[in-house]
């Protein structure tokens, strides 16, 4: 009896990612827009860096960064053009919405696009990951077509089906984690706040947003 208690769950842990899955897809798919505060921290070649920031998402692929700590960044698309901007600089990087989905396709999970079976090869619980909340569930999948730059992201969920933590694992053992917090759905936001004007004496360099 033993013996079957402790293989029994197994496959329907599976059952449940399936379900879990389709329950975070139907809880973003339905969303408009989407307001939070976020903290991203990059870990790499022996140091680690912590940005923080606010973070508007609004369909169909609008999105705007507002870094304030430690220093004032902004990263903006209107779903057609996509800017990078560091004011102490005095430059401003543009590339088009299409590579910016390309470089940064796991935060689509956010913007509602994807269905996660169907984008992350494996996806799995990963019970050896540690949730940052108890109560919450982290996921681990590979985003297909990504193979050779990532080896995995972390999704960790509340029960409500919110992604709270997103960590991105890069081949060459360095990562990037987004965590987000109180996340307001369905807020009035307007187009313009995806739009970028270049100040008056910014270099603009075309380019592919590499940070």
């Amino acid at each position: 009896m033993a013996l079957i208690f402790v293989l029994g769950p197994m496959p329907a842990a599976a059952a449940d990612v399936k379900s879990l899955a389709a329950a975070i897809d139907a809880h973003y798919n339905h969303l408009r827009s989407l307001q939070a505060e976020f903290t991203e921290v990059y870990r790499g070649s022996g140091m680690e860096r912590s940005e923080s920031g606010t973070l508007w998402l609004k369909k169909p692929g609008k999105m705007r960064w507002e870094y304030r700590s430690p220093k004032e960044k902004l990263f903006v698309s209107d779903g057609k053009d996509a800017w990078f901007y560091v004011p102490e600089d005095g430059q401003a990087r543009k590339s088009s919405a299409r590579k910016l989905d390309d470089a940064r396709s796991p935060l689509a999970f956010l913007l509602g696009k994807t269905k996660l079976e169907k984008e992350l090869r494996g996806l799995s619980l990963a019970p050896d990951k540690e949730a940052g909340q108890s109560g919450n569930i982290v996921l681990r999948g590979v985003p297909k077509g990504m193979e050779e730059q990532l080896s995995e992201i972390l999704l960790e969920v509340t029960p409500e089906n919110r992604i709270v933590r997103l960590v991105i694992q890069g081949v060459d053992g360095a990562s990037t984690e987004y965590r987000f917090s109180d996340q307001k759905e369905n807020v009035a936001i307007g187009d313009g706040k995806f739009g970028f004007k270049p100040p008056a004496g910014t270099e603009i360099m075309e380019s592919g947003l590499e940070e």
